[in-house]
This record gives C-alpha cells, structure tokens and sequence, in this order.
C-alpha cells in the first residue's frame, strides 16, 4: 500500500520528520494537544471572507479524494475564474489549494493564513513553515499539469483599522512568494522521499533531541529518558540554540554544566547552582528594600484581561489588537494591610473599551501608584485606550505614567529560589512564595484557570446561552481576581522577606 502525504503532513515533516511515523505507528503516545477549537473556527471564517474577496467562487466539497480531485477538474474544464479548495493528487500525494485563481497564461496559487502580516512586508518576511506548505502545494500542482505562475500567500493586515463597513480589500495583504517557492522544489522532492522511508520503517526512528522539542505533542515521550535537570530545563531566556549545541556536546545535566564554561549568565548558574548544591533561596536584602521604596500607599494591584478579534468586528479595531474586556483592583492603604476589591467585566457582545476606560478612572485616582505584574502589558493597554478616547486620555496617562513593577525584583534575580525554576512568571514566584496558599490556588478556580481560557471564554461568550453566560461571568471575575490578589500576596511576602 503505498504510503500517501498531504500538506498537513508534509509540514509536520518539516518540524520533524518522527511525528509522521509516530502519528502512524503509535499515535497513542501523543500529549493532549493545545489546538484551540476557537482559533479553528476563526480560520474557518478567514478563509469564508478570503473567498468573498474573490467573488464567493465554487468550493470543492471535502469528500473522498477521488471525488475533490475529479470536481476539480470539472471546474478546471468550465473554465471557472477561482475555485477554492480546489483538489489535486499526485504519486500519492495530495493537497487542497484554499484559493486557484485562473490567470491568463496559468495560475495563481494562493493560500491563506489568518495570521497577520504588515502591509509592507515581502516574502522574505513570511515564516518558513508557510513556505514549505506552499512549495509543496507547487510541486504536486505542477506534476499534475496545472502551470502556476505565481504563489502568493493572502493574510490580514495588522495595519488596517476598520472604520464602518469591514473592507476587504484592506482587511487582507498578498505576498508574492513566487521566487521562493520555485526555488525549493528540489528540496520538495528529497523531502517527500525521505518522509516516506520514515514512516515505512518498522522500528522508532532515531532523530536528535532538541529544545524545539519540548512543544511537540510526542514531548513526553521522546524525552522520557532525559535526566531532572538537563540542560533544556534551564530558564531565563537561555537561548534555544544555545541549548542544543550544549547537548550535541554531551552536555546534558546540570552537573555536566558546572564542568563546562558554556558562558551561562550569572541568573543561568545560579539556577544551576541552586540545584545542583541544594542551595537556600538567594535573597538580596538591599536591592528589594529599594525597589520597595518605590511602591506608595495607597496602591492599587491592577491586571487586566484582554483578547484579540481576527476579522475586527467594531469600528477602532485592528486585528489581532488586544482588546481588554475586564481588570481587577485590589486596594491597599498600607504595607501589608488589609485590601478592598474592585473590578469590571465588559458586557458581552459589545465593545467593551470606552466604560472598561471610564471605570478604571472612577477607580483609580489621579497621582495614585499603580502596581502589575509585567506592567509593559498594562501600560500598553492603558496607552491605546487614552489614544481611543482624548477626553480622559489625560487621567489615563497619569495612571500610566504611575506604574511600578512587581515583577522587577524577580527578573533581576534580587530572589531566586529552587521552586522558581529558572522563571520569574508570577505562576512560578506564587507558589515559590506562597506554598499552599488555598486564596490563591488556581487549581481550585472552576472553569477558568488561566489568561488563555479567559481569552477564549470571552470572545464567544455573547453566543452561550443565559445560564452558561452567567457562570462564564462568575468565572472571570474570579479568575482575575484570584491574579491580583496573589500580586497582594508575594508583594506583603517580599516585605516579610526583608524584615
């Protein structure tokens, strides 16, 4: 039976070949995938609107191969202008093209992305893994007779702000990747070869571990043999090259660390000296007494929850622009004292940005400090929305301009102890901090434990229904209360810390 590919598989290929024997041979070893069903759909959307932009042609219907590629051809003979998931198999391989545009002397390839691109950006701009699924759509295309004369990719233009009606014309951006595309087909044909020995072998190929491995869905499995503590767990943006040159080298523990000069930084080797020697936290008095010179009282803990439209469905939005939908504030009048709760939660189905802006200022007062935890986020939602609305743009700015950061003295490695593993993200300082705190245990939150299923949650939460709504409702609060309260937490910790 002869073994057959498709553009999906031939990108994972691409990532690494071992994924296609695994998916054939043991796909059971596979760890839950962080495939987001809403980014789906949205892709599905993309596509709907990239078609309207070509004039809503014919769609070959997903059936058997047979059947696609035989309604292909159809279309091919009826001279149709643009055919959309137009179908082709060739050798066994076999691929769908999202938009085949007929052009006078062959045609156009086009595929689409509901990923962004800048208006101003030229194929070499475009990730590799999109090319390699275009060179390999070229390649069986022109094997099936079909003469293409452009291979373009179409994507959404991060630059176009939709003011009234959504236009397309703006909404997209197409890339010429006609000179890349052709230039690879060499490589297409030694690629789909050598894909298709793996995957015929009887025994587990043996590929070379990396640290891009460690988001690949066979991660737990390729690496079940790797040591605690290898050179891939060491953190604080320890280049990914860096790491696997070190490994290629025989450099796979910490210990094997300490007996090269690899040139960590010095926040590198303290983690690997904290590990290795079982040391107590590091702790710099001095340096976090005056970071918390900083912080005045009263302060308000601010954390924002945003998410991104693709296809912008309001006027003043980009895609993919983070749009906040809800903050929390905790209150506090003294060091370590006790705290007052506020919050907001955007009404969903609308936009949410100009009470969410008014809310916030009834909230916070002018000249008060503000405290986040990686305040470039916040600051960077607080400055669209003062551009957004000019008539409070000032307050906003005050409260922008009155920001300190919590997560400064853990990033400058002013504490670092073991549990931190080498990151200084507040998921990692909490429970490093504050062990077994049940008020701020995220496990315990129920529906929503994290930024992105809050994202997620709010962007479809206008087409649940009332009940569901509520609970949805219910959890968001929760959930963002629960992270500015755990700022609370490990900021009166760093107070004890230096009693």
């Amino acid at each position: 039976m002869p073994i057959d590919l498709t553009k999906i598989k031939y990108c994972k290929g691409m990532q690494c070949p071992k994924i296609l024997w695994m998916d054939l041979h043991m796909p059971e070893k596979a760890g839950v995938s962080e495939s987001d069903e809403s980014a789906f759909d949205m892709g599905n959307k993309v596509g709907e609107l990239a078609r309207e932009y070509f004039g809503k042609p014919p769609v070959v219907t997903f059936s058997s191969r047979d059947k696609m590629v035989g309604e292909t051809r159809r279309l091919i003979n009826n001279r149709s202008k643009a055919i959309a998931e137009a179908s082709f198999s060739y050798d066994s391989n076999f691929c769908s093209v999202d938009i085949l545009l007929s052009k006078r002397n062959g045609y156009e390839l086009i595929e689409v992305k509901k990923s962004s691109a800048a208006e101003d950006e030229g194929a070499d701009g475009v990730a590799s893994y999109y090319l390699d699924d275009m060179a390999y759509q070229y390649y069986v295309l022109t094997n099936c007779g079909i003469k293409i004369t452009k291979a373009s990719i179409m994507q959404l233009n991060r630059n176009y702000i939709r003011k009234g009606d959504l236009s397309l014309r703006d909404l997209f951006v197409i890339t010429n990747c006609t000179g890349h595309i052709t230039g690879m087909q060499e490589d297409v044909v030694e690629n789909i070869n050598a894909f298709k020995d793996i995957m015929i072998q009887k025994t587990e190929p043996d590929m070379q571990i990396g640290a891009e491995c460690m988001r690949c869905v066979y991660a737990n499995w390729c690496l079940r043999r790797l040591p605690e503590n290898n050179i891939f767990e060491i953190g604080w943006g320890m280049r990914r090259n860096k790491k696997n040159n070190a490994y290629e080298s025989g450099i796979i523990t910490f210990n094997d660390v300490l007996r090269h000069d690899i040139g960590l930084s010095d926040k590198q080797l303290r983690q690997v000296n904290t590990e290795v020697m079982n040391l107590p936290p590091h702790i710099e008095k001095k340096a976090i007494k005056a970071f918390l010179t900083q912080v005045k009282y009263p302060l308000y803990h601010l954390d924002f929850e945003s998410y991104q439209q693709i296809i912008p469905l309001w006027d003043n939005v980009s895609p993919y622009m983070q749009i906040p939908f809800q903050y929390s504030l905790h209150i506090q009048k003294k060091p370590c004292g006790p705290t007052k709760h506020k919050e907001f939660l955007g009404k969903e189905g609308i936009d949410p940005r100009r009470e969410l802006a008014e809310r916030l200022c009834a909230d916070i007062p002018m000249g008060a400090c503000v405290i986040a935890y990686n305040m470039n986020f916040e600051k960077m939602i607080i400055r669209a929305l003062a551009q957004l609305f000019p008539n409070i743009s000032k307050h906003l700015m005050e409260i922008h301009d009155n920001m300190t950061d919590l997560m400064k003295p853990f990033q400058a490695g002013m504490y670092y102890c073991r549990k931190m593993g080498g990151s200084y993200s507040i998921k990692n300082v909490l429970p490093a901090l504050c062990p077994g705190d049940p008020e701020v245990d995220y496990k315990k939150l129920d529906l929503i434990s994290n930024g992105s299923e809050a994202m997620n949650a709010y962007a479809f939460l206008h087409e649940k229904a009332s009940g569901e709504i509520e609970k949805i409702r219910k959890a968001l609060l929760a959930y963002c209360r629960t992270d500015t309260l755990a700022m609370v937490k490990v900021l009166n910790r760093l107070y004890e810390i230096v009693k």
